[in-house]
């Protein structure tokens, strides 16, 4: 069985530290050498790198060898760069405000609270 690679990972010495370190998605991608479209990753990175973190989440890379845990820190960013690849970020409703909406179900309005002006006015006992 062969891991299909198509850029080697840049360097894999404490790649978890590093990733620790990260600030942008294109630092991720970049770091762990995963291909990734620049226009298609402003649409979707906040839910690629979500999703990537709770895949990170599941699974204890602590005490993998280096290569080992950047082998499977790429792996799960290409399933999540690959997951929202082909679908919108809404379709997913990854984030819960996106969760609790549902799509079929127009929004209600809300009540906003109301202060006549003359309330608003009065003055306020100093008592």
């Amino acid at each position: 069985m062969t891991c299909p690679i198509d850029r080697p990972i840049p360097d894999t010495c404490g790649i978890l530290q590093r990733m620790r370190h990260l600030s942008s998605a294109e630092d991720f991608f970049d770091a762990l050498g995963v291909r990734f479209d620049a226009e298609r990753l402003a649409v979707c990175r906040l839910h690629v790198m979500k999703r990537m973190g709770e895949m990170l989440a599941g699974d204890d890379l602590e005490d993998l060898p280096d290569s080992v845990a950047a082998a499977r820190a790429r792996s799960m960013l290409e399933a999540a760069y690959k997951e929202f690849s082909g679908a919108s970020p809404l379709e997913k409703r990854l984030f819960k405000v996106l969760k609790d909406r549902d799509p079929a179900r127009p929004a209600t309005p809300q009540r906003r609270p109301f202060v006549s002006l003359g309330d608003a006015l009065r003055p306020i006992d100093g008592g």
